[in-house]
């Protein structure tokens, strides 16, 4: 559990103490603030009780942030000083920093200073314990050297386990003289006690057991109850091995929950109250050694950690800060290369990547688009390599992946191997992949090249991954704007075959191998999607709404002499979601002997290739049978974005619904009562929404389209 920080809020300000310190509270669950209006007040809660770190203002009357400082240094020379103000100068920084203040922010708007100042207290004050802590050791450790033996400056002096251990052992034969001495280490993973060090004074006495197992013997015994045992002779032990024992007489002593102590003579009853007393006052020396470094090493690897977190925490309020200039520029590009220029040139303008490239899904083999820190050498030894350029792998893997790839060392890679002399040249060990998505369409991917091995965190992947969306939504967004731009359209001719189309299927039952055709399309979202279907008359695919799982429902909208129109409603198909995520339009589809003739309209920033493999993903019986590409008339495309703006939802419908089903022919070959039914709602309710489309329809014919 964290320990609870106590922040002391100084700001003369009514309510913004209090304000502060409830965000910071907000931030961190381990602070606690209190606040206080001045600094004559913030003196007198120091009096009271005890704070952690203070939060003050600098402009503040009768005394200022400074004076405040000074006044508090005077009885706690350490304590955090945190100088949170909103007039913000080099003048007062540097006063400030000359003052001793332990971090100095400037306020701004938004909550997002009160993170960054809740993280600065918490470091601060995390800095402050532990060097606290860390006096306070260095003292006890000092206190225990003034009451050691000469003879005990070797185990102080140790530095690590073994050490001491060894230093032990020679010690208890130095001053003890006994003719055996041994240090065992509890090993908690195996659960025994592992031999550490031992010295004898004859080879005749034999040597020390390697490990005592769990629950055996005398030493376990003592060690397992925390409690000194002494043998005046261990020969008399039902537990001891006679022939095994390498002395006469032992005392065994355990070093808290490090391991034990032993010493032996070969006399019986060898140990007179002296050397038992010296004996324990060598353990306690010798646990206090243990204890001293396990503490430096768990000091040791805290400020380790502490430095990796401080090191990764600087690393990415750069990499935001890069970030945010990105999305700038981004936002105001107007165009995708200059898009990908702006990004190319952001990140190879700073310190922290040395260079960075983009390869567009568009390209195959996939290729740089764009390029920034790098000469053209290196962009050509990319294009030169093909299917073999390891570039193009790690491309290719994220395209398909869709995931952030990251080669931690290219210098260790296999793969990279063809790469070593170019990285050592340009200076990049590591290699970050980043996708450019958006609505699952993948427009790219960014390449980053960093130096030194593993030099990406996972913080900074995450960063990177965001703006890989971010680019790839603004990618999409200039390319829509193209799109509404131009008349230019390309239509493609696809033949499927496959009974998991549902037209293909519905072809399936129908007599005489005739054809059957999609009318129109309705989408109308979590309610489902509804399909007009115009087939033979001698057809019946009633029957299909009770045995196919697929079909939500399906009815006959009217009846002709030579066809039937049927409704169908359901819920999503593989064949439309693909259309969905890529803007594409059906402008017609037959189905005959169980395949389908289909017409699609996409757009032009739309790459058919990635089309065309959506599809046959799902579709493997696909095959491009025509490419030509359309023109749009410029009154059609003012018509699509007035139907698009002026009508509601409900409207576009309900004149949708109309069109596909023969509504507007004469005779009429539905009803506002059966487009009602298909759609599910109120015959009245459907002709509101028919005569409201249709109202405005006939406003723009005969009174213009209005800007």
């Amino acid at each position: 559990m964290t320990k609870p920080i106590t922040v002391l809020v100084v700001d003369n300000e009514p309510g913004f103490a209090a304000l502060a310190g409830e965000m910071l509270e907000r931030e961190r669950e381990s602070i606690a603030a209190e606040a206080a209006t001045d600094g004559a007040e913030a003196l007198e809660i120091l009096e009271r009780r005890e704070v952690d770190c203070i939060v003050s203002d600098y402009e503040m009357p009768e005394m200022t942030g400074l004076e405040l400082l000074e006044r508090i240094r005077e009885g706690d020379p350490g304590l955090p000083f945190i100088l949170f103000t909103g007039r913000g100068s080099e003048e007062i920084a540097s006063e400030a920093i000359a003052a001793g203040v332990t971090q100095y922010l400037q306020k701004e708007s938004g909550e997002e200073q009160y993170a960054l100042l809740a993280n600065q207290i918490t470091n601060a004050v995390a800095q402050f314990r532990t060097e606290t802590e860390l006096r306070e050791s260095e003292r006890r450790y000092e206190r225990t050297l003034t009451t050691l033996h000469e003879t005990t400056r070797d185990l102080m002096r140790a530095e690590t386990k073994a050490e001491i251990y060894r230093a032990a052992v020679e010690t208890a034969r130095e001053i003890l003289d006994v003719a055996v001495a041994a240090a065992y280490a509890f090993e908690p993973t195996a659960g025994d006690l592992e031999h550490a060090a031992s010295t004898r004074r004859s080879p005749e006495l034999g040597d020390p057991a390697e490990t005592i197992e769990r629950g055996e013997g005398l030493v376990w015994e003592a060690f397992s109850e925390g409690e000194s045992a002494y043998y005046e002779d261990i020969r008399r032990e039902d537990e001891v091995d006679t022939a095994a024992a390498v002395s006469r007489s032992e005392l065994i002593v355990p070093l808290g929950t490090h391991g034990v102590l032993v010493a032996g003579t070969e006399d019986v009853d060898g140990f007179d109250e002296t050397m038992t007393e010296l004996l324990h006052i060598l353990a306690a020396n010798t646990e206090a050694a243990l204890d001293r470094a396990e503490r430096e090493q768990l000091l040791r690897d805290h400020d380790r950690t502490l430095t990796q977190q401080n090191e990764e925490l600087t690393r990415l309020n750069h990499t935001n800060e890069i970030v945010r200039e990105i999305n700038h520029g981004v936002a105001q590009a107007s165009t995708r290369a200059a898009i990908e220029e702006t990004v190319c040139d952001r990140l190879a303008g700073t310190d922290r990547y040395r260079f960075a490239w983009i390869a567009a899904s568009d390209d195959e083999p996939p290729a740089p688009t764009a390029w920034a820190g790098i000469d053209a050498a290196y962009i050509d030894g990319i294009r030169a390599g093909n299917d073999c350029a390891p570039e193009i792998e790690l491309v290719r893997d994220i395209l398909e992946s869709g995931q952030v790839r990251t080669v931690r060392d290219v210098l260790e890679d296999d793969r990279w191997t063809m790469r070593r002399k170019e990285a050592l040249t340009y200076g990049f060990q590591t290699v970050l992949g980043v996708p450019l998505a958006a609505d699952e369409r993948r427009y790219g991917v960014l390449m980053v090249h960093v130096a030194g091995a593993d030099a990406v965190g996972e913080c900074e992947r995450e960063v990177l991954a965001e703006l890989g969306e971010t680019i790839g939504h603004a990618i999409q967004s200039v390319e829509r704007t193209r799109a509404m731009l131009t008349d230019s359209r390309i239509e493609l001719e696809l033949a499927v075959g496959g009974s998991r189309l549902l037209l293909n299927r519905l072809s399936a039952h129908v007599a005489g191998a005739e054809p059957i055709a999609l009318e129109g399309v309705v989408d109308r979202g979590e309610d489902g999607i509804v399909l007009f279907v115009s087939a033979p008359a001698t057809a019946d695919l009633t029957p299909l709404e009770a045995s196919w799982a697929s079909i939500e429902t399906l009815s006959v909208v009217s009846e002709g002499e030579d066809e039937t129109l049927f409704e169908l409603t359901v819920m999503a198909t593989p064949f439309l979601d693909v259309l969905r995520t890529y803007d594409v339009q059906i402008r017609m589809a037959t189905a005959e002997d169980e395949t389908s003739t289909l017409v699609l309209e996409i757009p032009q920033r739309v790459e058919t290739r990635a089309l065309i493999e959506a599809i046959s993903e799902e579709y493997p019986e696909t095959e491009l049978v025509a490419k030509r590409e359309t023109t749009t008339t410029q009154s059609a495309r003012q018509l699509d974005t007035y139907l698009a703006e002026e009508l509601t939802d409900k409207q576009f419908e309900a004149l949708q619904a109309a069109h596909y089903s023969g509504f507007f022919e004469w005779p009429r070959e539905s009803t506002g009562e059966d487009l009602a039914e298909a759609l599910d709602i109120s015959p009245p309710t459907y002709h509101y929404h028919l005569r409201a489309a249709e109202r405005k329809l006939v406003t723009m014919t005969f009174d213009g389209v209005s800007n």
